[in-house]
C-alpha cells in the first residue's frame, strides 16, 4: 500500500521598515499566508521482501488458528476429566451406600446369632467396627463428590455446584488406523508447528531482500497563498521522484540477520518434525491406556459378579454357622473393592478417550 500524507499550515508575519519621508522605523502589518500539501510514496520493488512478509504473516495466522483449536481441545479434555470424575464420585457414593447397607445387615446377623448363643461378643464388636468404617467411607465419598461438583462448576463458569449427568450410550473404542493418520496430517499441534516453520522460512527470504536494491516513486504537491478563499489560485508546486537505493555494505549486519533467520528456520523445522514424533508417541500411550481401560471394564464386571456370589455364599455359611465373621468381612471387602474398580475402569476409559481427542484435535 502507498504512504499518503496531507498537511496544512497558516502563518502571519510582520516586518520592520523605515519611513522614507520621516526616516523613522515603522512596522509593516503582516498578513496570513496559508499552505496545504499532499505527498504520496510507493515502493515499487523491495527485493521480494513484501511477498515474503505476506507469506510469513499468513503462516503465523494459520499457526494462531491451529493453536486456538489445540487450546480448545485441551480445555475440553480438562473439562471432560472433571466431568467424568464427578460421575465416578457419584457412583462411588452409591457403592459406599451399598457397603453401609451390607454392614448394617452383617451387624444384625451377628447380633441375632449372639442372642441365640451361636456367636461370640467379638463378632458383634467386629461387625460394629465394620459398620463404622462403612459410614466413614460414605462420608468421604460424599465429600469427594461435593468437591468434584464444585471443581466442575468452576471449570464451566457456574457459581453453584454442578451435577454431571451421564450419556445413555457408552462409546466403543475408535479405529486406531484412521486415528494415527489423523494425528500426522490433521492434528492442530502438527499444523501449528508446520505453519511456524513455514513462517520462519519466509523470514529467511525477507532477510535476503536486503541484498536487493529498492525502487521507490513519490509525489508531492504544495499550494500556498494569502487567503483561503483564493485557494484555486494558490501557487502550486509539485514534484515527481523516482529513486533507486542499494545498500552495498553495512558492516555485515545483513549477514548477521540472514544467519539468525536461517537458524530460526532450522529450529522451527526441527521442532515441527519433533512435534510429529511426539504426537505419535503420545497417541500410542493414550491408545494403550484407552484399550487397557476398556479391557478392565469387562474384567472388573466379571469380578463384581463373582464377588457378589462369593459374598452371598459366605453370608449364608455364616448364618448357618458353617463360616466365620472374618470370612464374611473379607468377602464384603472384596465385593466393595470390585465395585470400586469397576467404576474406576469405566471412567478411566472415558477420560482416556477424552485425552485421545485432545491429541488428534477432533471428536472421535
Amino acid at each position: 500500500m502507498p504512504t499518503i500524507t496531507t498537511s496544512g499550515s497558516a502563518n502571519r508575519t510582520n516586518a520592520a521598515g523605515v519611513d522614507l519621508t520621516t526616516g523613522r522605523p515603522v512596522i509593516v502589518p503582516g498578513e496570513y499566508r496559508y499552505s496545504v500539501g499532499l505527498s504520496a510514496s510507493l515502493d515499487l520493488f523491495t527485493g521480494f521482501k513484501r511477498g515474503a512478509m505476506r507469506r510469513a504473516a499468513s503462516a503465523r495466522t494459520d499457526a494462531a488458528d491451529a493453536g486456538f483449536v489445540n487450546q480448545r481441545y485441551q480445555v475440553s479434555a480438562a473439562t471432560a476429566q472433571l466431568f467424568y470424575t464427578s460421575l465416578a464420585n457419584e457412583e462411588l457414593v452409591r457403592v459406599a451406600e451399598s457397603q453401609l447397607e451390607r454392614a448394617q445387615e452383617q451387624l444384625q446377623i451377628a447380633v441375632n446369632k449372639f442372642q441365640a448363643g451361636a456367636a461370640t461378643r467379638s463378632d458383634t464388636l467386629t461387625a460394629t467396627v465394620d459398620l463404622g468404617n462403612a459410614r466413614l467411607a460414605l462420608l468421604q465419598a460424599q465429600a469427594n463428590l461435593a468437591t468434584s461438583q464444585a471443581n466442575l462448576a468452576r471449570q464451566i463458569g457456574a457459581d453453584q455446584p454442578v451435577r454431571a449427568v451421564p450419556d445413555t450410550a457408552f462409546p466403543s473404542p475408535p479405529d486406531t488406523a484412521a486415528l494415527r493418520a489423523d494425528v500426522i496430517d490433521r492434528s492442530p499441534q502438527v499444523q501449528q508447528a508446520e505453519a511456524q516453520a513455514k513462517a520462519a522460512g519466509a523470514d529467511v527470504t525477507a532477510a535476503r531482500s536486503q541484498y536487493w536494491p529498492t525502487l521507490r516513486v513519490s509525489y508531492n504537491d504544495t499550494r500556498q497563498g494569502p487567503a483561503l478563499r483564493s485557494f484555486p489560485q494558490f501557487d502550486e508546486t509539485f514534484r515527481w521522484t523516482f529513486g533507486l537505493s542499494w545498500l552495498l555494505f553495512d558492516g555485515f549486519s545483513r549477514e548477521a540477520s540472514q544467519a539468525s533467520a536461517s537458524v530460526q528456520r532450522d529450529v522451527a523445522q526441527a521442532s515441527a518434525a519433533d512435534t510429529r514424533r511426539q504426537l505419535g508417541a503420545d497417541l500410542t500411550q493414550q491408545l494403550a491406556a484407552l484399550f487397557t481401560a476398556y479391557a478392565q471394564i469387562g474384567i472388573t464386571g466379571t469380578n463384581v459378579v463373582a464377588a457378589t456370589e462369593a459374598r452371598r455364599v459366605t453370608q449364608e455359611r455364616y448364618r448357618l454357622g458353617a463360616g466365620t465373621l472374618l470370612d464374611l468381612l473379607t468377602a464384603e471387602a472384596n465385593l466393595t473393592q470390585a465395585e470400586v474398580n469397576q467404576v474406576q475402569a469405566r471412567y478411566n476409559y472415558l477420560i482416556a478417550r477424552a485425552q485421545v481427542e485432545a491429541v488428534v484435535g477432533h471428536a472421535l
